[in-house]
């Protein structure tokens, strides 16, 4: 059986301004429908992704702001830095000092060193910035796959 990870829902507090936010950044619009009793859902998806993420009132029960490292892969983290720095989003650029090829994925930050992996390791130098209502995205520069990766 083959599984596609289609949406992710992102939990936010003001909808016009999350889709501003997203929408500022690149992301497409896909669809932004209201229902009854105050429903609404927004449908974005991140430009080059074939998964989108959703939003809304009556949506979901989770805590705005409470999403922990959505990933988003890039193959230059300079240009995607310089691009959020652009629309007025604080980005910080950090690398695995562990030597594990994990830093951006453990809980603290004691194995995160600042700026791009020193060797430009794929899967070693990682950069974070929040949305407005505080959910962290992790952006991981990737320029060459694993093997068994597309």
């Amino acid at each position: 059986m083959e599984l596609k990870l289609e949406v992710v829902v992102v939990p936010v507090a003001d909808v016009d301004r999350a889709k501003d936010f997203y929408k500022r950044l690149g992301f497409r619009e896909d669809a932004d429908f209201a229902g009854s009793s105050g429903y609404r859902v927004v449908q974005l998806t991140p430009p080059g992704s074939p998964c989108s993420i959703i939003f809304g009132t009556g949506v979901t029960g989770a805590r705005p702001g409470s999403i922990d490292r959505l990933v988003l892969a890039v193959s230059d983290i300079a240009a995607a830095r310089d691009e959020l720095l652009s629309h007025g989003v604080e980005v910080s650029v950090f690398h695995d000092a562990a030597g594990g090829l994990g830093g951006g994925f453990y809980a603290g930050t004691e194995a995160r060193a600042p700026g791009p992996d020193p060797q430009r390791r794929s899967y070693a130098t990682y950069a974070s910035f929040s949305d407005p209502d505080g959910n962290r995205w992790l952006l991981q520069e990737i320029k060459e796959r694993l093997p068994g990766r597309v």
